[in-house]
């Protein structure tokens, strides 16, 4: 063997002895996992109010279970002249109090940028009847506890937002025969466990503040906190932030929530029953007389039926329109 054979193959040993001796490569460290998800930092929605539990409820829930004694049937001529209706004719526009965030009943949408829903349907055949044209509506926003006092300051001509019919608002402001029943039911994430009313100890509810179902929260979930909003949008959120358990909310709102978000069922438990109706100042019955032709009108033609099925079709909300709830007139 010649002296440069002889090097390479002492070079190649000691390569050989040195890559033996060098410790083996550590494996690569496992990625750690994604923490799970907490919102206790986040801030509860602006102007919400977390009331512990044990509160007990001011009373009993105001439910459309009392004896009203009806709206004022509309008549086939209008009485004389003057009063809101000429008002609003002068005006040529008639300004309705709505949401603009109840999905399927009145939300803006964002795409077109104008409101729809199955109230802003009504508003517009209102609008239609009284004015001859369905456009000439004037919307306001107006949130659920200020709906009253809107109506009674004459800032809006009528209220159309989901405005159920109670002893206690029927002494503040005139209602229209109903236009839709809803059912008081809850809604909730899928990941919570919440499928009955039994499953609500240590839960948080949210609620919108100034509907009438407060005392109906405290009354069913006397061991959860209570979490009132200003919206409904609010609720909702509250619940994907992991700030709110459920939702009490009559179906017809809740139907809204469950398509917006895949994750979240209605607990088909019904709790109170509700009548939706129109609001309108004390005092304006000619006003009162023309919204319930409008009602009895789409009640016939099958336009209330194609608006329910446009927007609440598939929904748990009652599939037809109620009966006609009218006072019995005197004699003249």
């Amino acid at each position: 063997m010649n002296t440069s054979r002889r090097v390479t193959a002492a070079a190649t040993a000691a390569a050989l002895a040195l890559s033996a001796c060098a410790p083996a490569p550590k494996p690569s460290p496992t990625p750690p996992s994604d923490p799970e998800p907490t919102y206790e930092g986040l801030p509860l929605p602006p102007g919400a109010i977390l009331d512990p539990p044990g509160i007990a409820p001011e009373g009993e829930f105001a439910t459309a279970d009392f004896d009203w004694p009806g709206s004022l049937r509309p008549h086939d001529e209008e009485d004389g002249i003057g009063g809101s209706l000429e008002q609003i004719r002068n005006r040529d526009r008639l300004i309705v109090g709505i949401d603009q965030s109840q999905y399927l009943l009145s939300y803006r949408d964002t795409s077109a940028g104008d409101l729809r829903g199955f109230e802003v349907d009504l508003a517009r055949e209102i609008a239609a009847d009284i004015l001859g044209d369905p456009e000439k509506v004037d919307f306001r926003f107006v949130e659920s506890a200020s709906r009253s006092e809107m109506l009674q300051s004459g800032a809006v001509d009528v209220v159309i937002r989901t405005m159920s019919i109670t002893k206690e608002r029927t002494q503040k402001v005139s209602f229209s025969t109903p236009y839709m029943i809803s059912y008081v039911r809850l809604l909730a994430p899928r990941d919570r466990g919440i499928e009955s009313l039994d499953d609500l100890a240590g839960m948080r509810v949210c609620i919108v503040d100034g509907t009438n179902l407060l005392n109906l929260a405290r009354t069913v979930a006397p061991e959860s906190e209570v979490l009132r909003t200003r919206s409904w949008s609010d609720c909702l959120m509250a619940t994907q932030q992991f700030q709110a358990d459920a939702v009490l909310a009559d179906d017809a709102i809740l139907a809204g929530m469950a398509a917006q978000d895949p994750h979240a069922e209605i607990v088909s438990e019904s709790l109170a029953r509700q009548l939706y109706a129109v609001g309108v100042q004390k005092g304006h019955d000619d006003l009162v007389q023309a919204v319930n032709r409008t009602i009895e009108r789409i009640r016939a033609n099958g336009t209330w039926s194609t608006m329910h099925r446009s927007w609440l079709g598939g929904s748990l909300a009652e599939p037809t329109p109620p009966p006609l709830m009218y006072r019995e007139e005197e004699e003249q």
